[in-house]
């Protein structure tokens, strides 16, 4: 597992959180990969209904999604790999560095 990789996670949050199983991007350090159990993502959405900091990603043969998509960038989740269920692509460079982006503006760093 790589940061910047698509995979299938099981969620199974309540409220507001996101359910089932769905794709999510790995937003963790590769660094920090080697070193835990537990792989931070951000889920992505088919619903276009686009909130300010949502991120639009169309579908490429790189990241194999079925959709064009959104990264709902405020679900930030961490789980154990046993919720990873099968890698389906990569993500694209320069969405990755929209996400840092984000990440920067949400955490203040």
């Amino acid at each position: 597992m790589k940061q910047g990789e698509i995979w299938f996670v099981e969620f199974d949050g309540q409220g507001h959180e996101y359910q089932k199983r769905r794709p999510a991007v790995i937003i963790e350090s590769n660094k920090q990969l080697k070193v835990t159990s537990v792989i931070t993502v951000i889920p992505f959405t088919s619903q276009q209904k686009k909130h300010a900091d949502d991120i639009f990603v169309a579908k490429s043969e790189l990241n194999n999604l079925f959709y064009d998509s959104l990264i709902k960038v405020h679900q930030i989740q961490t789980f154990d790999e046993l919720r990873f269920e099968k890698k389906i692509g990569d993500l694209e460079e320069e969405v990755i560095y929209k996400i840092k982006e984000y990440l920067r503006r949400h955490f203040g760093l």
